[in-house]
């Protein structure tokens, strides 16, 4: 028999189904959350996808921003802090990470550029092997910020970057003209 009680509890259950951002998104059999917590600040999914390499499975990227959009200049310029989540799928060490950042810098940015982002790019260089060998399962995040960005393994700080134009130079990596995974970046701007 079909009560009005059991009516409205399954119009409850399909409306929540049916309201986006309850759910977390999934990609490549990894749960990625629809909101973060930096400090102070709400974080929301701008988008995730699978970063690959030859066809093997790197990680899985998920671009937290504190509002959605699918203009890269906007997240570039965004005073508002911003993370780059990589949950990896393989293990990888650390020279490994490193080049492969080094390379989205240079595919990015002019000699002229790279000149003048080389300290930073060096201190990142050293946080990066200061974290050794990742292993498949953990998360690598980067935090962007007005002033520079900040790196933690598994929610364990790891090491600060100053500088706004760093933070800036970093994020072209997945987002800039020559992004290290071109599918990658239509995911992360939520296309």
């Amino acid at each position: 028999m079909i009560t009005s009680t059991s009516v409205r509890r399954a119009a409850l259950i399909a409306a929540l189904v049916a309201v986006p951002g309850l759910h977390a998104a999934e990609v490549a059999g990894v749960r990625v959350d629809d909101s973060i917590r930096i400090g102070n600040s709400e974080l929301v999914l701008n988008g995730a996808g699978l970063r690959s390499k030859l066809f093997i499975k790197v990680y899985v990227g998920a671009l937290y921003v504190g509002q959605k959009t699918g203009a890269p200049n906007a997240i570039y310029d965004s005073p508002q802090p911003r993370r780059m989540l990589m949950r990896m799928l393989r293990d990888l060490d650390a020279e490994t990470l490193n080049s492969a950042l080094d390379d989205g810098l240079k595919s990015n940015h002019s000699p002229a550029e790279l000149a003048e982002l080389k300290t930073q790019a060096e201190q990142l260089g050293g946080i990066m092997r200061g974290i050794g060998k990742a292993r498949e399962g953990d998360t690598i995040a980067i935090d962007f910020f007005a002033d520079g960005v900040a790196v933690s393994l598994n929610g364990e700080a790891r090491g600060k970057v100053a500088g706004a134009g760093f933070a800036k130079a970093l994020l072209k990596v997945w987002l800039g003209d020559k992004p290290v995974d071109a599918s990658l970046k239509k995911a992360l701007l939520g296309n």
